[in-house]
């Protein structure tokens, strides 16, 4: 893992509720890239243009809502798309810094939204998904089966997912590690592959540990915040500190990055045996991707009030205001969640991490019987050959 300096910056964004807004159907939006696309289009031949390269419609199967962590993705998206408020997708030209590419995005949120299927799964039950989002856990854990995938890009450096706690009731708490040298419990969400990493090290106990956490603050306020609780950087820490119905008071936290576990999350992932037939289409879009990427991190405010609008016509999707979007995307930069690798670019896979992750849950997944590749590598699950390493953040 490339060293960084982790910082810790505690955000005054007041993360007001926007209303949510039940749309049955389909609906034309305003925004999309904020409104910036401009009457012009890609030049045939040119490095941005897609129509002849890439499938007429580009696929993108996210795990989630729209929020701030796909926001280089959802920053694509052209003017005037169509939101499907019945089957939570976005549709719209795919565009690349006000340039109509010549071919259509369609993103689709996942999580609730699709009764948690895994994007995994489903890029071999839809051939219509062309990108399925993927942490890289998730990926080396279905190397060794019928259906393996593909890691060609990572939007994020770092996972945002963190290990939260009230520092006036555990000042002695600095890291994972001090937490598992007490009683104090924690909860996390069922399924985490970090927690067997951060129990076989001796990082924390079993008995200390429950698989109960379901994304609400119940647990929390009933403890009256004497527990340990997983969350993300860029929702539950911002929204604990600033909303008083919650806890409203500054809440500490460690990253599990930086506990040893640096896996890449929601990475964009093919089907290998479609790698060839889309090799020319990827040389040209994982840049967009990249650049993207990088004027998200420089100026989020637009996409962020798009990424805020879409949640409002997804009848079913949790409220997500512009402020929290702009805090999370702040909170991510702060953090080095959104950040180059060590070639320089944005989206590429450092080696040394991709196989520290393997290390890490080959035995994991031997002992949960969904053993990985045997022999794994890190060419087996993701390739820096579309990224250009010259496109980063700044």
């Amino acid at each position: 893992m490339h060293a960084r300096t982790p910082r810790r910056s505690v955000l005054a964004a007041t993360l007001a509720a926007v209303t949510v807004v039940s749309v049955a159907g389909c609906s034309d939006s305003s925004t999309g890239e904020g409104g910036q696309v401009a009457n012009a289009a890609a030049v045939a031949g040119a490095p941005n243009a897609l129509k002849g390269v890439c499938p007429d419609t580009l696929v993108f199967q996210t795990n989630w809502w729209p929020q701030a962590e796909y926001g280089g993705l959802y920053r694509l998206v052209g003017a005037e798309p169509t939101i499907d408020g019945n089957k939570n997708k976005v549709v719209g030209k795919l565009v690349d810094n006000g340039a109509d590419t010549g071919v259509r995005i369609e993103v689709r949120a996942g999580g609730p939204a699709n009764n948690y299927t895994p994007s995994a799964s489903l890029l071999y039950t839809d051939d219509s998904i062309t990108f399925g989002g993927a942490d890289l856990d998730a990926v080396a854990q279905v190397s060794g089966t019928d259906k393996p995938i593909l890691s060609v890009f990572a939007p994020l450096d770092l996972s945002p997912v963190v290990l939260m706690w009230d520092p006036a009731q555990h000042p002695d708490f600095n890291t994972i590690a001090d937490i598992g040298q007490t009683k104090t419990k924690v909860i996390y969400f069922q399924g985490a592959t970090y927690m067997a990493y951060l129990l076989g090290g001796g990082l924390l106990r079993q008995s200390q540990v429950a698989a109960s956490y379901a994304g609400t603050p119940d647990q929390w306020v009933a403890a009256k915040g004497d527990i340990v609780q997983q969350g993300y950087l860029t929702n539950e820490v911002l929204r604990y500190e600033n909303d008083k119905s919650v806890w409203g008071k500054r809440v500490a936290y460690q990253l599990i990055a930086d506990s040893g576990y640096p896996v890449y999350p929601e990475t964009l992932a093919i089907r290998p045996d479609r790698k060839q037939e889309l090799s020319a289409c990827m040389r040209k879009l994982v840049p967009i991707l990249q650049r993207s990427t990088a004027a998200y991190a420089a100026d989020p405010a637009s996409t962020n009030r798009f990424i805020s609008e879409l949640v409002g016509k997804y009848p079913k999707a949790f409220p997500y205001s512009t402020q929290q979007g702009d805090a999370a995307a702040k909170a991510m930069l702060d953090n080095d969640i959104i950040g180059n690798g060590r070639d320089g670019g944005v989206g590429d896979f450092e080696t040394n991490r991709v196989q520290r992750i393997i290390t890490v849950v080959t035995p994991i997944f031997a002992a949960q019987k969904t053993p990985v590749k045997e022999g794994l590598t890190p060419d087996d699950i993701v390739t820096n050959e579309f990224i250009d390493p010259s496109i980063g953040v700044k």
